[in-house]
């Protein structure tokens, strides 16, 4: 709260002026259970903090005031909101026609309520069936309503009445890319489509940096530990409540088999609950010595528990959408939440019909750490719902306007009525220069950052997070949403801990290094690292030649020579991450010595530093300059006046750029008798160069079903940081089960 009460408090006079002098919106926010608290109380704050703009009524109903269920309006006290209406409006019962009953009553209360309160707009949260009553009621008395997650897929009976409330409100707040363009082909209104988050993650960001093990301590006990307990949290299957009860089932006794300490909350008020507390009573659960039951953990609390976690086991929304935010393991249990966008800390048993599958899937996932997520917000949520809030027009009609096919892409517009730009963070790695760029979803360079690299790893890491770090804060200017962190480096990589193995001569200071952790700590982003090689063909794969190719290779001839190995649209890594160091495929038993130890390397031959040897060889013995060429007395010799000479007509340069041609295609033969690509790429500085003396060789060695490959010159004119930022938009917006 005292967060937005330092927001900057900018007048919006047009909005006043359209909507009569100091008018302020009153506003209604209807909450129905702890869940859907949590998504409202950070709005909810943010309208009391700003009393010259809004009025704020609360209604509370369902299962906030039964007993059972934790009586959490309490928390809402708590929290010093006064509540304007209690409505008791749940009808006890274990089948679906409670629910129903539930709805009606609910349809029966509220009218006497929002006459008396007759607010300007009522705020909506997500599915469940007190919010469709809630919907229906503000929709058939001409109050506008704005719904929060909309445009979502889920499981279940929540799915149909998520998009029921989506056809009866006026203003929209979704939380992903994926459910705005959903919204959009459900034909809502673009204008009135506000892709801001979700509000729990403005306050998930920065749960850590509380006082977490005192609150382990009270719900779980004096001498647990980080990592070394379970949230397990699962409610009915509306639709198929008998199978939902017995997955409960399997799902406690695997958790006993597991043997560690567990928080089990009470599931939902939904048809079937009921049974599931009593499977628990079954089993003893609210006495066994591994166990703690609760009917309700505050928010703030339940967050804390779910971020230090082993792991969560379930099937609720909070382990696909919130706690992707901590990297926590979790286990989503059958198909409640099939169709949610998740990170990759979520494992999926889709078919959760057996004790040992649920063992097997905690033996999998127990007290790993992955990369933390922010697929459904960056923390911002807060501030652009406001600002929403500030520019609906009350003298605009109320009817809905629907925008039927054919449907716009990507012109759904934020409150500034500009499209934030989904990107990334490119790190690349070089032996020269260290580049940090903002990377658009199209592969688009925004903007970029060059510095020359340190040569020590303190001095390296640290400039690597003060250009992130500066990076980041532009991107805010841009209008660029930062989805994560990719690094491209030379060098053997683990991609999947994010770690460099061993470097190449060329980067000192660069083995045994983790890049993951330092830099997701310190930017709150996703970190993805892999082999500058790997990620020239991930570029290729995203950008360049290779989109929409289901096998190729990608050749980089510059300082060094490396590449990366496509195969059926998937890169390959190699069992000790070492495949696809193309460089070092020997192509001569007793040919020059290679950087790495090695002779007759396809590097020794044809790399920028070869040529730069036998360049400086010539120039020492007075063979390489002819006429045309000059040279200043302190130049250094390198390739370029290799390639020079030779363009000129130096016989003895065009013979060694020959050689290493002829190198390099033989290396290419193999890999085409090797891998069989349709398509080989070749990228960086002197793939022009070798382009034809690739393709003579291949007509000349190879074997006749391959002669028939593709050979092309990228046309990227920055693969490294391009493939490191390809890292970061697959994997962030590729998360669909």
């Amino acid at each position: 709260e005292v967060y937005f009460k330092n927001l900057s408090k900018q007048k919006q006079k047009e909005v006043m002026e359209k909507n009569g002098n100091n008018h302020k919106l009153r506003v209604c926010v209807a909450t129905c259970n702890r869940a859907d608290y949590s998504k409202l109380a950070p709005i909810m704050f943010g309208i009391k903090a700003e009393p010259q703009f809004f009025d704020l009524d609360v209604v509370v109903l369902g299962s906030h005031l039964i007993d059972d269920y934790g009586n959490t309006y309490r928390m809402i006290e708590q929290d010093d909101f006064d509540i304007h209406t209690r409505l008791h409006t749940i009808v006890r019962g274990e089948d679906e026609a409670a629910m129903v009953e539930s709805v009606g009553l609910a349809l029966v209360k509220l009218p006497d309520v929002l006459n008396r309160l007759k607010p300007d707009i009522m705020i909506v949260h997500g599915d469940r069936f007190d919010a469709l009553a809630l919907a229906t009621s503000a929709a058939l008395m001409n109050i506008r309503i704005l719904h929060i997650e909309g445009g979502e897929v889920s499981g279940t009976i929540d799915d149909s009445i998520r998009h029921a409330i989506t056809k009866l409100a006026h203003y929209h707040v979704c939380c992903t890319r994926s459910a705005e363009q959903h919204l959009i082909a459900m034909c809502e209104d673009h204008d009135r489509i506000l892709l801001a988050g979700c509000p729990s993650y403005d306050k998930l960001l920065s749960a850590k940096n509380k006082d977490y093990m005192s609150i382990i301590r009270v719900w779980l006990g004096e001498d647990v530990k980080t990592r070394d307990y379970i949230v397990a949290l699962q409610h009915p299957v509306t639709t198929d409540i008998k199978h939902s009860i017995k997955m409960f089932e399997l799902t406690l006794d695997a958790l006993i088999s597991f043997n560690k300490r567990t928080l089990v909350l009470f599931p939902n008020v939904d048809a079937g609950d009921k049974e599931m507390v009593r499977v628990m009573r079954k089993k003893g659960i609210e006495h066994h010595p591994n166990f703690r039951a609760v009917k309700h953990v505050p928010f703030d609390q339940f967050i804390q528990l779910v971020a230090h976690a082993g792991c969560m086991i379930g099937n609720s929304s909070c382990g696909v959408r919130e706690v992707g935010a901590f990297g926590t393991p979790v286990i989503n249990l059958g198909t409640r939440q099939t169709g949610r966008e998740t990170g990759e800390n979520v494992l999926h048993v889709r078919d959760a019909d057996t004790q040992d599958k649920i063992l097997h899937a905690l033996q999998l996932q127990f007290g790993k750490q992955y990369p933390c997520s922010k697929i459904y917000g960056d923390g911002n949520a807060v501030p652009r719902i406001l600002k929403f809030l500030k520019s609906i027009d009350l003298k605009e009609p109320l009817q809905k306007k629907f925008c039927f096919p054919p449907v716009k892409d990507n012109i759904s517009q934020d409150i500034d009525h500009i499209l934030e730009t989904q990107s990334a963070l490119a790190v690349d790695l070089g032996g020269t220069n260290l580049r940090v760029a903002i990377v658009s979803m199209k592969g688009e360079i925004v903007k970029k950052y060059t510095q020359l690299n340190p040569k020590t790893y303190e001095d390296r890491l640290e400039l690597i997070l003060k250009m992130c770090v500066e990076a980041a804060s532009e991107a805010v200017n841009v209008n660029c949403r930062i989805l994560g962190v990719g690094i491209s480096t030379g060098g053997r990589v683990n991609p999947r801990e994010g770690i460099v193995l061993h470097s190449t001569k060329l980067i000192q200071e660069w083995s045994s290094v983790d890049l993951r952790t330092p830099i997701s700590d310190a930017l709150h982003l996703p970190v993805w690292v892999d082999n500058d090689g790997n990620c020239a063909a991930l570029a290729e794969r995203k950008f360049g030649h290779g989109k929409g190719v289901e096998n190729f290779v990608t050749l980089i001839t510059g300082t060094g020579i490396g590449g990366g190995i496509v195969h059926q649209h998937e890169l390959i890594h190699g069992s000790s991450f070492c495949a696809a160091e193309l460089g070092h495929i020997v192509v001569s038993l007793d040919g020059p010595e290679c950087l790495c130890g090695s002779q007759g390397c396809i590097e020794a031959y044809a790399s920028g530093i070869a040529l730069q040897r036998e360049a400086k060889k010539l120039h020492d013995d007075d063979l390489l300059l002819v006429e045309g060429m000059s040279m200043k007395k302190e130049e250094i010799v390198s390739a370029a006046h290799l390639i020079q000479a030779a363009k000129l007509g130096n016989a003895k340069a065009e013979s060694i750029l020959r050689t290493a041609g002829t190198a390099l295609g033989l290396g290419v033969v193999n890999i085409l008798h090797t891998v069989n690509p349709s398509l080989v790429i070749l990228s960086g500085v002197l793939a022009n160069h070798y382009v034809n003396a690739v393709k003579d060789v291949i007509n000349r060695q190879a074997l006749s079903s391959v002669k028939t490959v593709d050979v092309v010159v990228s046309n990227l004119a920055d693969p490294a940081l391009l493939g490191a930022a390809s890292l970061v938009l697959d994997y962030t917006t590729r998360r669909i089960y």
